[in-house]
């Protein structure tokens, strides 16, 4: 049996490797316990005894599953989470389109309601087939009254006439003519809209349809030679050369004199649309005879 020694008679060695053995097994003692009672558990095996001072790891339990867990995740988990990343991709994509094309509509919407509310510009509407050139008018009588002269009208052409005369007069815009001079002839009159009985009493009527000053198309103007103001009683006077000045609310233009016919008040081809800008003198001829018409035309000035 051996003799137990003395601690003053161990070396150096011994007294490290007695209290290394004391160390682990007060250590074993301790992971037993816990083991016992479940608050650890051992995920390396004992090292063997040559590994001095060296021990099992023990890991708290969870954190060790845990972290197994997440490096050990099996391939169809990890498929799995790619595809619910893909479909939540595809979600925010699809919430920003939806947010883009909203955007759209509603920069559309408030587009559509600013141009249902702002004032429209004028704009000339096509020009109406007219049946028999306008200011048509009986003689005056000694008393110098007068009156429509429906006997020029062929009778199966009256009414549409009649449906004519109540086309509504548009509303004066700034490119519409509101004057008119000849200073050849010393007229200086205003233009109305609309070449009705009534509006030919006012001054120099504008056909409802045809052109605006300075722009392409035929602008058709028409006054009375004989009452009213005899505004166009010398237009038979006008040569080629001579000048008409159109006034708007913003600017003047000038149209020189191209031509005088003299035509039937049927022939209303002569109110037609042009392709450049050019206006229509018209009023009856002979003075106090009244049964045709005085055609005079000028092309704007360039």
């Amino acid at each position: 049996m051996a003799r137990r020694k003395n601690p003053e008679d161990l070396s150096v060695e011994e007294l490290r490797r007695l209290l290394i053995e004391k160390r682990r097994g007060a250590r074993r003692e301790r992971i037993e316990h816990f083991r016992r009672t479940g608050r650890v558990v051992s995920v390396t095996p004992d090292l063997p005894k040559s590994f001095d001072g060296l021990s099992a790891v023990p890991l708290v339990e969870g954190q060790g599953e845990e972290n197994a867990s997440r490096d050990s995740s099996p391939p169809r988990a990890r498929t799995a989470d790619r595809i619910l990343l893909a479909v939540e991709i595809l979600a925010v994509v699809g919430l920003v389109g939806v947010m883009l094309n909203g955007l759209g509509l509603l920069r559309n919407l408030n587009s559509e309601v600013a141009a249902a509310i702002a004032p429209s510009t004028i704009q000339p509407t096509p020009l109406v087939s007219a049946v028999i050139l306008p200011s048509g008018h009986t003689p005056p009588d000694a008393r110098g009254n007068t009156a429509p002269n429906e006997a020029e009208i062929p009778e199966h052409l009256r009414p549409m006439v009649q449906s004519l005369a109540n086309i509504a007069v548009p509303t004066a815009g700034l490119q519409q003519a509101i004057r008119i001079q000849i200073p050849a002839l010393n007229v200086d009159a205003p233009v109305v809209q609309g070449d009705g009985w009534e509006q030919l009493k006012k001054g120099v009527a504008q056909h409802i349809g045809s052109g605006n000053p300075g722009l392409s198309g035929n602008m058709v103007l028409t006054a009375h030679n004989d009452v009213y103001g005899e505004i166009f009683r010398y237009l038979d006077r006008l040569v080629a050369g001579d000048q008409v000045i159109v006034y708007t609310q913003q600017r003047q233009y000038i149209y020189v004199i191209t031509q005088t016919v003299i035509v039937e008040p049927t022939q209303v081809e002569v109110m037609a649309p042009t392709v450049d800008a050019t206006v229509t003198l018209i009023s009856c001829y002979p003075y106090l005879v009244d049964n045709q018409r005085i055609v005079v035309f000028a092309k704007l000035q360039n």
